[in-house]
């Protein structure tokens, strides 16, 4: 997905030095392009046209891999219990959760949500002194991979806040929104799945089941 997003942002930004300018979106780059291909009236030089109709070519068949990698997780999901609860959580979806399904293997290796967030090194830094103690940034320990789409997850949660259905944990989100700077914010929010990451995966329950106090 990194590879097309540059492939897209490179295309958009070509063209802006062109003079033709393309919305943000996924959907709508591809599509104006080859339409600037295949008008000869457009004001795509003609010596650029194959390379524009080959870097279109190269984020179809990015797709296309994209796609036959989500066929095979849905796949692999449907063997396995764990993920299906996994995909009840906000802002986890299905590449997500069967990383942390394959990553962590049995959840029982951890106590408690707490121990898990920590593992995912999305518990803030410890700094004591004396009877002083001060909280920084998280420590970052364990897999960056799964730290990473974890965030990602919670920046989707801060981004939908206000338009889904709200619950305690959106609500809890978009307040916190309110108050903090966006990269803050999101490593805040996606320390509280982790802690419902392991709720639900270790009770078997999904995301709208938890008794409150979870």
């Amino acid at each position: 997905m990194t590879e097309r997003t540059a492939r897209l942002n490179a295309l958009r930004g070509l063209l802006r030095e062109l003079g033709v300018f393309i919305p943000v979106g996924a959907e709508n780059v591809v599509p104006a392009v080859w339409a600037l291909v295949e008008d000869a009236d457009s004001d795509l030089p003609d010596a650029l046209r194959p390379l524009f109709a080959e870097a279109s070519q190269e984020i179809r068949e990015i797709e296309a891999r994209v796609k036959k990698v989500e066929r095979q997780l849905e796949a692999l999901a449907s063997q396995l219990p764990a993920v299906a609860y996994l995909l009840s959580i906000p802002g986890i979806g299905l590449l997500t959760a069967t990383a942390l399904v394959a990553f962590i293997g049995d959840i029982r290796r951890f106590p408690s949500g707490r121990h898990l967030a920590s593992y995912l090194g999305l518990t803030p830094r410890e700094f004591s002194s004396g009877l002083k103690r001060y909280l920084g940034p998280i420590s970052k320990r364990g897999d960056g991979y799964l730290r990473t789409l974890l965030i990602h997850g919670a920046r989707s949660v801060l981004h939908h806040a206000q338009t889904r259905q709200p619950d305690r944990f959106r609500s809890w989100a978009h307040h916190l929104a309110k108050t903090h700077v966006q990269n803050k914010a999101a490593v805040a929010v996606a320390n509280k799945p982790a802690r419902i990451i392991w709720a639900v995966w270790s009770r078997q329950q999904p995301y709208c089941q938890l008794q409150p106090a979870a």
